[in-house]
């Protein structure tokens, strides 16, 4: 059977320095004409729930056409600041190493389960030429839902779709540095890998009941056997 990896994005495989925060701020401003005094808690969670609580914390409505807008303006800035991912980004250590290492595995399919936005996703992933790695067509995304852990079955449902058979929780991986993620695996079906890379330490992750947490990604065989469940010799 295959195995599933679903990775997280900021944080766990690109930290781009504040910049998400900066653009959030520019097109609350164009969509609503106000200046952004309060932005949601970013971390582990997803777009639409972070726009919907940032608008909910200047008295506005999260109607569906205020979200569809707000997520249009926030894909286009993205696409339009590419260079500033690029300049202010950088990819975290260990991650395209680990990446390619179970990109050449033939039981691996990877994708990602994001907060992000489709759009935004596969900007950051570009930016950084990681896009190469992942299958976006099987990921799940930060307009998806509101919280994470359906994410996880909607990922493996695309996946079964697109490959055939099935990915049950016990061949389904989730790579992510927030209790968020570890959360989201657990309730969505999925095998955590936790990494504290993030704000998380690893103190925290292994509190949130990850099965594993590891530093960061550098150790390249050590990722491949904590994904694929193999003990060290």
């Amino acid at each position: 059977m295959r195995t599933l990896v679903l990775w997280d994005i900021d944080h766990t495989l690109v930290s781009i320095a504040g910049l998400s925060a900066e653009i959030y701020a520019a097109v609350f401003q164009e969509i609503t004409g106000r200046p952004l005094e309060r932005l949601a808690h970013m971390a582990g969670r997803t777009d639409r729930a972070i726009i919907s609580e940032t608008l909910g914390f200047h008295s506005l409505t999260p109607t569906e056409d205020v979200m569809t807008a707000f997520g249009d303006a926030l894909a286009a800035a993205f696409a339009d600041r590419a260079d500033d991912l690029r300049r202010r980004g950088r990819i975290l250590p260990g991650v395209e190493e680990a990446l390619s290492a179970l990109a050449a595995r033939p039981e691996v399919v990877q994708s990602v389960l994001t907060g992000n936005m489709d759009s935004i996703a596969s900007a950051k992933l570009t930016a950084f030429g990681l896009h190469r790695f992942v299958d976006l067509d099987i990921g799940a995304f930060g307009f998806d839902g509101v919280e994470r852990p359906p994410l996880v079955g909607l990922a493996r449902e695309r996946a079964a779709e697109k490959y055939g058979g099935s990915f049950d929780p016990a061949h389904t991986v989730l790579i992510g540095d927030t209790p968020h993620d570890v959360l989201a695996g657990h309730r969505g079906g999925a095998r955590v890998v936790a990494v504290a890379t993030g704000a998380s330490d690893e103190a925290a992750l292994r509190a949130a009941g990850a099965e594993l947490v590891l530093a960061d990604l550098s150790d390249t065989d050590d990722v491949v056997r904590s994904v694929l469940g193999i003990s060290a010799p």
